[in-house]
Formats: structure tokens, C-alpha cells, sequence
């Protein structure tokens, strides 16, 4: 089969053979038709996050296909299956193993592109907003980046379990892009210091309970003089800097909670449990339109390193994607014994 390799000489990428998949005991074995890009595939190609042990070199955290062999002790799942998976690494190919527990099925009415969106990235969401940051409709949620995929999924996903969303922007612009997220206050941080937004949401009695972000920086430690009492603020990365100052007076008497979180240092049984509730409680919103994806380039698997400087340069507005076959192949193919 092909995927997508990282040449470590240059950090460029090459559409080559590798190794097919090799089944394993509780697992499925996906035909890949897309695979969603995600920041972590960036680091990865920098040599900065390297894939956990056992999964391939290649980059790839979500796809979406039609599953084309299953292990015996496998029940839950059958050939021919449409799926969406999270993944330890290895999406950006046109198969994939996946452990059994980490596949679930695609909502009604979703292309595989969509479908190729959600395990990550929703399921980063959910993690944040209810596991970590213990959401509760009423309180207001500050999610920054809000042109960002995450931001793509956190923000309906706030909205449909009855949250008010704060949300930031670069430029006028990017306000405009995002205005199908439907938060409620949209800051255009290159017109406004989210420090003093905060602080006048405080003062209007709408202080931020909750926060996701992937920020930091200087601002950080300014805008926590602002937030509500208990509040949970979750970091999730640095791209705006590793070192804030921080007023910690204000940490114990306003009993702030600064938690530092990562999908990835979950345990598979963690993820498992995650991506169950996943589908049980959001699936039915995917499927009424209470939650909308929102894609925003589609590029074919050829083109990866085009679709990475997309994320690179900042451009888009939800997610990008890789094609990596067309669904109009899907009965032609899965009449296929082996892997082409």
C-alpha cells in the first residue's frame, strides 16, 4: 500500500509503499477513504511528537473508510462496515489497524470526509468540555483560536449542551469566517485585549467559568485575574508562548484550577470509554444538525504537504482533509481480496 512518509533528512513528505497492515488480535483493518490533519501531524513532522509505540512512522490521528478485515475475537464490527477511527498514528495511508475499541460507526448522513473529522477532534471536545472541565449548561466557556479545528468542535458542541461561548480571532476577517459557530461574543484580538474583554464579562456578572486553550503566553496570566471563581482553565498547548506571569494571590483566593491536558496520554481503555459516551450523547446532535462540521479545504492524499501549509500558514476555518479514494470506488473495492 502507500501512505505519506516523513523524510527525516528534511522534514519533507513522499506518497510511497510500505508495509501493509498486519491484523492483530482485537483489532479491524480500515480501507482509508480520508484522513483529517490535524496540528499534532505538524509537530510530528518537526520531530516533535513522535508516535506512541507500535504505531507507524507515518503521520495521520483520524480517518474514515470502510472496514475490510476483522480479527475473530472481533463481534461488534463486519466487513464492509463505514467507520470513522482515532488513531495512535498512521492515517495518512490507504489502510490502517485500528484496536476495535477505537472505531465507531459514521453518523447518518455523513460523508467520509465529515465522518474523517470527528475522532480527534470531537473527541479532544468532549474530553475537555465535560471530562476535564466539568461543563454545565449555563456557564460561559472561553474557547480561543476560534478559527481553529478544535475550535470547530468545542464551539457547537458548548452551544448544543447550553453553554455561552467567548471565542478569539485575528482580524476582521476571521470574524466573519467564523461566524457560523454561532458563539456568542467573538473577539478580535488584534482590536481588543482579551484581559479587558474578560474583565468587563466579570463586571457584567458573565465571568468565564471554563476556558480551552491552546494559547498561553502573556495574556494568559492576565486574563485569570478576570475569571470566576472555581474556574477551570485548561492548556492544551503554548503556540503563543511557553512563560506567562501569573498572579497566584489570585489563584488560591478565587480557587482557580490551571490544568494541563493531552488526548494522547489517555489509555487505550480511557479512549475507549471517551469514544463510547462520544457517540451515545453527540451522535444524535450530528445526525439533527445541532452540530454542523465544517470543512474547510479538501486536498487529495498526493497533496499533503499543500494541505499541512494550510495549517501552517494559519488559513483555515474548520478542518482540513485528505482524499484518499473516492466514495463512488466503494463497491468496486470492497469486491477486492487484497489490498491494491
Amino acid at each position: 500500500m502507500k501512505a505519506i512518509v516523513i523524510n527525516k533528512n528534511d522534514h519533507t513528505l513522499s506518497y510511497t509503499d510500505v508495509e501493509n497492515p498486519v491484523l492483530k488480535n482485537g483489532e479491524v483493518i480500515i480501507e482509508v477513504y480520508a484522513a483529517a490533519i490535524n496540528r499534532a501531524d505538524l509537530l510530528q513532522r518537526e520531530g516533535n511528537y513522535p508516535p506512541p509505540p507500535g504505531c507507524p512512522e507515518w503521520p495521520g490521528l483520524e480517518v474514515a473508510g470502510v472496514i475490510k478485515e476483522v480479527a475473530t475475537d472481533v463481534t461488534r464490527w463486519k466487513v464492509g462496515d463505514k467507520v470513522c477511527a482515532l488513531l495512535g498514528g498512521g492515517g495518512y495511508a490507504e489502510y490502517v489497524s485500528v484496536p476495535a475499541e477505537m472505531v465507531m460507526p459514521i453518523p447518518k448522513g455523513l460523508s467520509f470526509a465529515e465522518a474523517a473529522a470527528i475522532p480527534e477532534v470531537y473527541m479532544t471536545a468532549y474530553l475537555n468540555l465535560f471530562y476535564v472541565g466539568d461543563a454545565k449548561p449555563g456557564e460561559t466557556l472561553l474557547m480561543n483560536a476560534g478559527a481553529s479545528g478544535l475550535a470547530s468542535a468545542v464551539i457547537p458542541m458548548a452551544k448544543a449542551f447550553g453553554l455561552r461561548v467567548i471565542t478569539t480571532v485575528l482580524g476582521e476577517e476571521k470574524v466573519k469566517e467564523v461566524a457560523y459557530l454561532k458563539a456568542d461574543r467573538v473577539v478580535d484580538t488584534t482590536k481588543e485585549d482579551i484581559a479587558e474583554v474578560l474583565r468587563e464579562e466579570e463586571a457584567n456578572g458573565t465571568p468565564v467559568d471554563i476556558a480551552i486553550d491552546c494559547l498561553a503566553g502573556e495574556a494568559l496570566g492576565r486574563c485569570l485575574k478576570y475569571v470566576a471563581r472555581g474556574c477551570r482553565w485548561i492548556q492544551i498547548a503554548t503556540l503563543a508562548g511557553d512563560i506567562s506571569p501569573v498572579d497566584f494571590r489570585n489563584i488560591f483566593v478565587k480557587n482557580i484550577r490551571i490544568i494541563g491536558s493531552t488526548l494522547r496520554s489517555k489509555t487505550p481503555e480511557e479512549k475507549g470509554q471517551l469514544l463510547s459516551e462520544l457517540v451515545e450523547k453527540t451522535w444524535c446532535k450530528f445526525e439533527s444538525g445541532e452540530m454542523k462540521l465544517k470543512i474547510y479545504k479538501t486536498f487529495p492524499i498526493e497533496e499533503a504537504d499543500a494541505a499541512q501549509q494550510v495549517l501552517y500558514r494559519g488559513e483555515n476555518v474548520g478542518k482540513v482533509v485528505l482524499s484518499v479514494r473516492q466514495e463512488r470506488t466503494i463497491r468496486t473495492r470492497l469486491k477486492d481480496a487484497d489490498f491494491v
